[in-house]
């Protein structure tokens, strides 16, 4: 399981991993970036974030993450009208211009779901992408910026080198999301690089920007430094 299959469980570590809520107040957030490996590496990291919206009254949210056990070169969205997690049933809506297909076993986007159900969402628009190109992520863009929604963009940085390699390597990625650069784009090492790209455009459209809110790698928390993923969190 990537998260804990009890509700209680499920209830008390996200709770747990809200009350760690970082000393900022955004005056605005459209939306966060979030990683989504198995809660015990990352659910810290990614509650934080989550815990900058307990205020907000949010009724809609739409999950935009990679595709990893499906090769595509598009965008789809679920064909299922609801999804369950150990807190309850969620209703799922489909958005209109994409295919559709069960994306309930793409965790990039169901590991998300349960922080969402405790901060009172009951509404989800799950997107699954693929390999796009610059065109298809501005049209995306563009159609997102029109939904009344909180955003939520799903990625892991860099996996699978040696500590302080992952260290200047996540450096770097995190810089060219924090500065919209596109014209660097190409060097993020990020599983979430297609849903970054979309992310970017609907940055430019919304006049934001992402700001770091926590950067870990799987070697701080499990001590093991030799081969790690790098987890970060942003609100923009």
């Amino acid at each position: 399981m990537w998260y804990p299959e009890h509700k209680e469980e499920l209830e008390t570590f996200i709770e747990n991993s809200f009350k760690k809520k970082p000393n900022i107040k955004p005056k605005k957030i459209n939306g966060l970036i979030v990683p989504h490996a198995g809660y015990e590496y990352s659910g810290e990291i990614a509650g934080k974030a989550f815990s900058l919206l307990k205020e907000k009254k949010l009724e809609k949210a739409i999950i935009i993450g990679p595709s990893h056990y499906v090769h595509l070169y598009d965008a789809m969205t679920s064909n299922l009208n609801e999804w369950s997690t150990p807190l309850g049933k969620i209703t799922i809506k489909q958005f209109p211009s994409l295919k559709m297909i069960d994306l309930q076993s793409e965790h990039s986007i169901k590991n998300q779901v349960p922080f969402l159900q405790k901060l009172g969402i009951k509404e989800i628009i799950p997107i699954m992408i693929g390999k796009i190109i610059d065109k298809q992520a501005k049209e995306l863009a563009k159609e997102l910026a029109k939904i009344n929604a909180i955003y939520i963009f799903s990625t892991d940085l860099s996996h699978f080198q040696e500590y302080e390699k992952a260290k200047e390597t996540d450096k770097k990625t995190i810089g060219i999301i924090e500065k919209l650069d596109l014209k660097n784009f190409k060097y993020i090492d990020a599983c979430g690089y297609f849903p970054l790209l979309v992310l970017f455009y609907l940055c430019k459209i919304k006049k934001t920007h992402p700001h770091l809110i926590e950067y870990k790698n799987s070697g701080d928390i499990t001590g093991d430094k030799s081969s790690v993923v790098g987890y970060s969190s942003f609100y923009f």
